[in-house]
């Protein structure tokens, strides 16, 4: 089975409060509409950090600092495994501003299950709730 690596960017409003996060609803693909972290594909000679700088700017228009890997998900779906590093980040410059998701939201630590996760995101959701505010 092939394997996808990406990177997914887990926006916090600061590194210290963490009392709020950003998620996205995918905007295209098989899985449209479903709830993720933004991010993507590392590309070849880019170092995971490099990777998710780049593809918040390209998805969001937004410059982030990177900050602590949060884990590593290994997830298998049914034509690809996906091996996703989800990493901390906050915003540095810029407004979120979506130009591939079709939503996005700002969810505070009770709101964590109000929207359908994808199924390699969904695994990461009790770790992220252990560390917010």
């Amino acid at each position: 089975m092939k394997t996808i690596h990406v990177v997914a960017a887990v926006i916090c409003d600061s590194f210290n409060e963490k009392s709020k996060i950003f998620a996205t609803a995918r905007g295209y693909g098989d899985l449209k509409g479903g709830w993720e972290f933004p991010g993507g594909k590392v590309e070849a000679g880019e170092t995971p950090q490099e990777a998710l700088k780049r593809e918040i700017m390209e998805e969001l228009d937004t410059e982030i600092s990177v900050g602590e890997l949060i884990d590593t998900i290994e997830y298998d779906y049914p034509t690809f495994h996906l091996s996703m590093d989800c990493f901390w980040c906050e915003v540095v410059a810029g407004h979120l501003e979506l130009k591939e998701a079709e939503a996005a939201k700002w969810l505070m630590k009770e709101q964590l299950d109000s929207v359908a996760w994808l199924p390699a995101d969904v695994t990461l959701i009790d770790v992220i709730r252990a560390c917010m505010k």
